[in-house]
């Protein structure tokens, strides 16, 4: 019969190698202090999604709506329910390997696709470059459509025109949101 080893974690919890990994992993964990620092070098727990998975989803959700397909229809193709689509385009529920390359190979494009800029975002993230309030936005409709119509504007002098207007708009916002703050009001809330 072989011999089967087994030790005591930092509770004096005694392990006889029946647990299974799970069990063992999880009182490795406890243990060494890591289960929290994992989750916060994740990024998972309250926090909400990770970047990756949002950045991820973000393209998935762009690639689809630039081929007109429904989310419905891609869950059909996938055999999965609209609503994991969804989570999958929030970055909320992480997409496995095998199923980025499903997705991948059903909205034809390379796998590579969905991480493009991941690099630039996480290098630039500090300046607000696709931060997350431009990861917000760019998952409404408004967003969506936005993305998809500017690039049909051929002029690149109208092109211009069209963010000098935005970015006034955001201005002109910003210093109203500024003269309606004062140190009472901001009390209050």
């Amino acid at each position: 019969m072989a011999e089967q080893s087994s030790f005591a974690d930092a509770r004096g919890t005694r392990w006889d190698g029946r647990g299974g990994r799970s069990q063992m992993l999880g009182a490795m964990r406890h243990m060494t202090g890591t289960a929290e620092k994992d989750l916060a070098e994740t990024g998972a727990g309250a926090a909400g999604p990770h970047p990756v998975d949002r950045h991820v989803g973000l393209h998935i959700r762009m690639r689809r709506k630039a081929l007109g397909v429904s989310q419905e229809k891609l869950a059909e193709a996938l055999g999965l329910t609209f609503q994991q689509v969804q989570k999958y385009e929030r970055g909320t529920n992480r997409v496995s390997a095998s199923k980025l390359y499903e997705i991948a190979r059903a909205l034809k494009t390379t796998v590579g696709f969905f991480y493009e800029g991941l690099e630039d975002e996480t290098a630039g993230a500090a300046q607000g470059f696709l931060g997350s309030n431009t990861q917000d936005f760019l998952l409404t409709p408004e967003g969506i459509e936005l993305a998809s119509a500017f690039p049909k504007i051929r002029r690149a002098g109208l092109r211009r025109k069209v963010l000098e207007l935005v970015r006034a708009m955001a201005e002109l916002e910003a210093e109203e949101r500024r003269a309606d703050w004062t140190p009472v009001a901001a009390l209050q809330t």
